[in-house]
Order: C-alpha cells, then sequence, then structure tokens
C-alpha cells in the first residue's frame, strides 16, 4: 500500500490509535475512547445532506474527516463519553488485576 490516494473510493485506511507507551492502560483507554468518538462524529456527520450551493466539493470531504477525528479528540478530553473507565476496567482484568 505505497499510496493510499491510488485505493478505489470505498477502501479506506482503517484509522489510527494515538501512540502510547504501552505501560499506562488509563492513556490507552483515553485513545480508545478518542478514536470511537471520532468515528461517530464521521458518521453522524456523513448522514448530513449538502446543498450544491453550499458545498466544498472534494476539499470539504476531506476536510470532514479531519474535523471528526479532531472532535473526537476534544470530546475525550472534555469528559468524553464514559467509555474510557469500562475499557480501562477491561484492560487491567485482562492484565490479571495488575494497575
Amino acid at each position: 500500500m505505497d499510496d493510499v490516494a491510488s485505493l478505489p473510493l470505498p477502501v479506506r485506511p482503517a484509522p489510527q490509535l494515538p501512540r502510547t507507551t504501552g505501560r499506562d492502560p488509563a492513556s490507552t483507554a483515553r485513545a480508545f475512547e478518542s478514536v470511537f468518538a471520532g468515528q461517530m462524529t464521521k458518521i453522524m456527520m456523513e448522514t448530513v445532506p449538502t446543498d450544491d450551493a453550499f458545498s466544498g466539493g472534494h476539499g470539504e470531504e476531506i476536510f470532514r474527516g479531519v474535523l471528526a477525528e479532531q472532535m473526537g479528540d476534544a470530546i475525550a478530553k472534555h469528559g468524553g463519553l464514559g467509555i474510557a473507565p469500562a475499557v480501562l476496567s477491561q484492560i487491567i482484568q485482562m492484565q490479571g488485576g495488575k494497575k
């Protein structure tokens, strides 16, 4: 996969989680919540009808993805959706109860 732009439109690379040190399960849980919120925002934005008079064309389509990602980060930083504590609990349980 040398050039993502050459891929057919329906095939898109999966979103990448922000890099973590692997030692802090809480930051991993927050990163998961950030990506989840960004993906949910992106899906919601795709359902909004666009008007030809106010459409930004291809540039707007690209910007929407970036905007959704940034909105997901902002949601996670400002209280989130309540997913991070549940994810953190599962991470700790999978690690054998170690924190």
